[in-house]
């Protein structure tokens, strides 16, 4: 079968908001591979603050996902059914929009709580800041104290803001302080309004096909307007498998060879900057997981679920384990690339359980 299925009772929870809790599990779904124990991360998993939200004029019933607003007993009990051992939570940007001493509020109010989250709960939750990107400056002195005084392991932001490219300059000081710390930045589409007319109708499309476009087009202006050369330490990961580009590099290396204009800025080739980004698991499809392994790496995959919205995949070992993949590539996807990229430690493997993941 090709797609993974969630399990039961997280499937009847995002078919059915409002229901009844499910029951406890017993225990927690341990991960293993090629007979090693593998701490399993989930980089796509997202929240919001409830008192953010009423800052910005926004109310939690309004918010998708049953238990978006919960960091706590119930989200635990669901990442134990699904087999995850730790989420890096993620809010989605709401605030680009919002005037400088509003957002500075909001953004506070959201750091502090995700990090209070992560000193509850140690071992089961590590966290991405919030940054106002429409105020650059305020932006770089927010991932600073997020990452420096809160202990948050990079910052989660769109796919653009209020209308602007990440590769317009002056984003640069942004981009160059995330280089310098090292840390990661998570990019989540915020769908594609400019399309909203075209994208009316049946099947959800501002979501279906809006989020992955979304993420295509903020990763085509990184990539020919240099940023990516620019910054060449940069570490990002796309959500939904970065989109559309992810899986059709060489349309992108046919132009830059092609025509002069697309080499005005770009030294080297399209697909020389893509292979810097990092991609989530969440493409639906086994076969497009091995597609990009096969085009960018085991190193650059991490498993991911989009808790706890209806267009989630929750079952990452089932997903994961079951692709065309070594056990080592498995075993990299469902934790080790995560943990090196976020600063998490994971226990040491015995010889013994190195030799069967490289099986």
């Amino acid at each position: 079968m090709m797609l993974a299925a969630a399990p039961a009772q997280l499937q009847a929870r995002t078919a059915a908001p409002g229901k009844a809790r499910p029951k406890p599990a017993s225990r927690r779904r341990e991960v293993k591979v090629g007979g090693r124990r593998v701490k399993t991360i989930d980089v796509h998993a997202h929240c919001v603050i409830p008192e953010a939200l009423a800052l910005l004029g926004k109310r939690l019933d309004d918010q998708r996902g049953p238990g978006i607003g919960e960091v706590g007993e119930r989200r635990i009990r669901e990442m134990d059914e699904q087999g995850i051992d730790m989420e890096a939570l993620s809010i989605n940007p709401q605030w680009y929009r919002a005037e400088r001493d509003l957002v500075t509020q909001v953004v506070k109010i959201q750091n502090e709580r995700l990090a209070e989250f992560c000193a509850t709960y140690p071992d089961r939750f590590v966290a991405f800041a919030s940054v106002a990107l429409q105020y650059p400056d305020l932006a770089v002195q927010q991932l600073v104290d997020g990452v420096k005084r809160l202990g948050l392991r990079g910052a989660a932001v769109g796919a653009s803001v209020a209308g602007k490219e990440f590769s317009d300059p002056m984003f640069h000081p942004f981009w160059a302080k995330a280089e310098e710390l090292g840390v990661l930045i998570f990019i989540h589409p915020q769908s594609t309004p400019d399309l909203a007319p075209r994208l009316k109708g049946n099947g959800w499309l501002a979501n279906t096909i809006g989020n992955p476009l979304d993420t295509t087009v903020a990763l085509g202006h990184l990539v020919f307007d240099g940023v990516l050369e620019r910054f060449p330490k940069l570490k990002l990961v796309a959500a939904h498998g970065g989109g559309y580009v992810a899986h059709y590099p060489a349309r992108m290396d046919h132009v830059w060879g092609a025509r002069a204009d697309a080499r005005t800025v770009l030294k080297n080739t399209p697909r020389r900057s893509l292979a810097k980004v990092y991609f989530d698991t969440i493409v639906f499809d086994r076969v497009q997981l091995e597609h990009l392994v096969k085009l960018w790496g085991a190193d650059h995959v991490l498993a991911g679920t989009d808790y706890p919205y209806d267009m989630g995949m929750y079952d990452p070992r089932g997903f994961v384990g079951g692709a065309a993949l070594t056990a080592a590539d498995k075993a990299k996807i469902l934790g080790l690339n995560a943990a090196r990229l976020l600063k998490v430690r994971v226990p040491a493997a015995s010889k013994a359980g190195r030799a069967r993941a490289r099986r």
